[in-house]
């Protein structure tokens, strides 16, 4: 049977971020959601995963964008500024970031990367290594399909994401980050293992420059009919913790 894990990503970056995960996974479809353990909501995020058990947990293990737990220093603004960087040891931060996460007593069923800089080769082989020290079951990697923008830069990232050793075999809604509104018409790409990727929130006021529409994908996530859609087609939604 064909199997989709829903992930709402970066909670704990904004209040409104957290309300759209949390909304997403009641009254939609959403399975899981990614915290940041460095976000500047994120003891609300705690207070209020808590109250949802059956949302699953993961840490959005970030290095951009935010500050360092480590040194308290500003990270770099973005991806590219973050490859460019003088190379660095990235094995504390990460691991700082877990233990925060697992510190809460939240169950932590799997791994992911803010901006997907956990493919990167080197970063992946420490987030790999940490997953097995924490038994972090589940390890997202980039495969998309279905999208229809930014297909140069999907390339690339389903190119390092097929070079990792994830958990699932493909990613639908990494292409339409922000701006996802057709879900059912990415559900004809589920095949074995598909993680959708997503970004709910409710009246985000952060973050302009990303132009993404919380909103919209809020409502999306919750449209009619949309559970009945994925049943008709012989998937199975599923959390991470179901992949064994």
């Amino acid at each position: 049977m064909k199997k989709l894990i829903v992930t709402a990503d970066d909670v704990g970056l904004h209040r409104g971020m957290t309300d759209g995960a949390v909304r997403a996974h009641r009254e939609g479809i959403v399975t899981a959601c990614s915290i940041v353990a460095n976000g500047i909501a994120f003891d609300d995020a705690v207070l209020k995963l808590r109250e949802v058990p059956s949302l699953e947990v993961g840490v959005h293990l970030t290095l951009v964008e935010e500050r360092s737990l480590t040194t308290g220093q500003p990270m770099p603004k973005n991806y590219t500024h973050f490859i460019f960087s003088r190379r660095r040891d990235v094995e504390p931060e990460l691991r700082a970031q877990i233990e925060k996460v697992l510190g809460t007593g939240l169950r932590v069923t799997h791994l992911n990367g803010h901006q997907h800089l956990h493919l990167l080769p080197r970063v992946f082989a420490v987030v790999e290594k940490l997953a097995n020290e924490y038994r972090i079951g589940y390890v997202r990697r980039v495969n998309d399909r279905g999208g229809r923008s930014r297909r140069a830069a999907m390339a690339a990232l389903s190119f390092l994401g097929r070079r990792a050793r994830g958990s699932n075999d493909y990613t639908i809604g990494v292409a339409d980050a922000g701006h996802l509104q057709m879900v059912e018409r990415l559900l004809d790409f589920v095949d074995g293992v598909t993680e959708l990727v997503t970004h709910p929130g409710i009246a985000v006021d952060a973050y302009p420059h990303w132009r993404y529409d919380w909103d919209e994908e809020t409502k999306a996530l919750c449209e009619p009919g949309l559970k009945a859609a994925i049943a008709e087609r012989g998937i199975e939604l599923i959390a991470p913790s179901d992949i064994v």
